[in-house]
């Protein structure tokens, strides 16, 4: 009204201490915000620190550490809670979707396709074989992300994507799969033929889910209350039920009932991880390559602990199931690999195998925040956004486009194309890479015959190359908000 004064602006250094406090402490802002508050207030910074240790106290994660593991992680981190909390909200993201600047995304790669959640929509582009494109059965490649529809427009939180099958988690806990079924991997029951749509899992039903992980031919799925549920091909045991019986729905794995919980799960070839709150790993499945950990080649029908982690008192929060060999990641950042050491994808300097984990030694002095393992390589993520990568060079899948005399990277080899670029998450396939910013920008290379990396007339990219991913007229229209 006239007359009456404007609203006078404050700095916020006006506010009483407890007010800011509380407004920091609310669990809604991440690492990063904090530190822009305290560049913009340096007289903020005590604050911010004190809120950056109280949301790392309020994280089950920290808790389950115990004193001398959060103590070193601290140090490890340079005596920075907000270091910490980024260091614990980037592992939590890791398996799932991390916080771009451009919305909520991840990445899964499968054999000859990518799938890309943005914003809880899904996109894939790449071979649609087996139908694993979610796109129908007319459509048989995309060479550039496409949209992925799904019953009632259902917000996508969780992807996985296999050789030749897909899982997708709803933010209502609900499961879908598409795909080659004839495995019984889509958990569909006795439905012998290829899923070409999102389909969701009826006996799932009533479970609430929050990750899955897609192996050769069989499908891992975890729920919200920590357990695990397997179907599919189950030929070494890899459901993990006890037995080498198929599994055409998904049964829940019995050993998993006791009160610890899973809090990650990765499926390789023909073997199964889950990590539990308690920092240790369980394989189960084919042990050909060493995989499962145990020093030794025997299949595991159940769920065993690795004991390697155990006597060390090695606390893993999350594990990555190449098709030859594994990759973890403990609660101070630092990485493990076993398993075939070909073309040094175990990151040791050599091509040794390893039947048990053994750290790597080079990444000391890295604070790791992502592992992921395929085709015989392998990638770190750091938590200052730097990417590691070593293994196999074939079709410029590494990233490295000086390929010299030699086809390996014997140990990690942080990847300077990216350095310009904060990398929040990555993933690769058989002979390609995709990679996320936290910028939401996304990069790929390696193979592209079949349209994999989102490019149309490049059949290979040696070296990152950015993928000019774009929402649709029709995707914005779906977003707008009615009325």
């Amino acid at each position: 009204m006239a007359g009456e004064k404007a609203p006078r602006a404050f700095s916020i250094e006006e506010l009483p201490g407890h007010l800011v406090g509380e407004v920091l402490t609310s669990g809604r802002l991440a690492a990063a915000d904090l530190a822009r508050l305290e560049a913009t207030c340096r007289a903020l910074r005590p604050l911010a620190e004190y809120a950056a240790s109280k949301l790392c106290a309020a994280r089950a994660a920290l808790a389950a550490m115990g004193p001398a593991c959060r103590g070193e992680l601290l140090e490890r981190c340079g005596g920075s809670w907000k270091k910490v909390l980024r260091f614990l909200q980037s592992v939590e993201q890791s398996s799932g979707a991390v916080a771009t600047s451009s919305g909520s995304m991840q990445v899964a790669t499968g054999r000859y396709h990518t799938l890309l959640v943005h914003d809880s929509s899904v996109y894939s582009c790449g071979s649609s074989l087996c139908g694993v494109l979610g796109h129908g059965p007319d459509t048989t490649q995309c060479a550039a992300f496409s949209r992925v529809f799904f019953p009632s427009l259902s917000r996508v939180i969780n992807i996985s994507a296999s050789h030749n099958h897909a899982a997708f988690v709803t933010e209502s806990g609900e499961v879908f799969t598409c795909g080659d079924n004839s495995s019984l991997c889509c958990g569909h029951g006795e439905v012998g033929r290829t899923i070409f749509r999102p389909t969701q899992v009826e006996a799932l039903k009533g479970v609430s889910c929050k990750q899955v992980a897609t192996g050769l031919s069989f499908t891992v799925i975890l729920t919200r209350d920590g357990q695990v549920y397997t179907c599919g091909s189950n030929t070494h045991g890899q459901l993990g039920h006890g037995d080498t019986i198929d599994r055409a729905t998904p049964k829940i794995i019995e050993l998993f009932e006791g009160p610890t919980q899973v809090v990650q799960i990765a499926a390789g070839a023909s073997y199964t991880f889950a990590v539990t709150d308690d920092g240790t790993v369980h394989s189960f499945g084919s042990c050909t390559n060493f995989c499962l950990g145990h020093g030794d080649q025997h299949d595991e029908l159940r769920p065993r602990a690795i004991q390697s982690f155990k006597r060390r008192n090695i606390h893993v929060v999350r594990v990555s199931a190449g098709d030859e060999h594994a990759v973890a990641l403990d609660a101070l950042g630092h990485v493990y690999t076993w398993g075939r050491g070909y073309c040094g994808a175990l990151g040791h300097g050599d091509e040794n195998d390893k039947t048990s984990p053994e750290l790597i030694s080079s990444l000391k002095n890295q604070v790791a925040v992502q592992v992921c393992a395929r085709k015989r390589k392998t990638f770190v993520l750091t938590d200052e956004g730097s990417v590691y990568a070593f293994g196999w060079m074939g079709f410029g899948s590494l990233g490295f486009p000086d390929r010299g005399s030699s086809d390996k990277v014997m140990k990690p080899r942080v990847l300077e194309s990216l350095r310009d670029h904060y990398v929040s998450q990555i993933s690769t396939g058989l002979y390609h890479t995709v990679a996320v910013t936290n910028k939401g920008i996304v990069f790929g290379f390696g193979d592209n015959e079949r349209a994999q990396l989102g490019h149309e007339y490049i059949r290979v990219c040696l070296k990152p190359t950015e993928i000019m991913f774009q929402k649709s007229m029709e995707d914005i229209a779906i977003a707008a908000p009615s009325g």
